[in-house]
């Protein structure tokens, strides 16, 4: 029975504090505004997740185009029996296309703003 007590004498405890703290929360929250600063968290989590998506585009444009241009040159190499000529001259092509899409893209972006 004694222990039974104890444990209801703990929870009451906590209980308090947990009162305590949330109230200190709340306080801190309505003086700081705390509805303005979650509107402009969420503009810098809008603009940090366009950021993102702008870099996996980016970085899409880069790999799509190395990998096309490889592809390209091994099929004609394969074809033609030419084996690394057209692989390497097509993968140089895709590298700079490549680019030039990441350029593109990035230009575009930073145009509108």
């Amino acid at each position: 029975m004694v222990g039974v007590n104890n444990d209801s004498d703990q929870d009451r405890a906590l209980r308090e504090r947990f009162e305590k703290i949330s109230g200190a929360i709340e306080k801190k929250l309505s003086e700081s505004g705390g509805a303005g600063s979650s509107q402009d968290d969420q503009g810098s989590a809008g603009e940090t997740s366009r950021a993102i998506a702008l870099g996996f585009r980016i970085l899409s444009e880069l790999v799509a185009g190395v990998l096309v241009g490889a592809f390209i040159g091994w099929q004609l190499d394969q074809w033609l029996g030419t084996k690394p000529w057209f692989l390497i001259v097509f993968l140089g092509l895709g590298i700079a296309a490549g680019f030039w899409n990441m350029v593109r893209a990035a230009l575009k972006k930073t145009v509108i703003r």
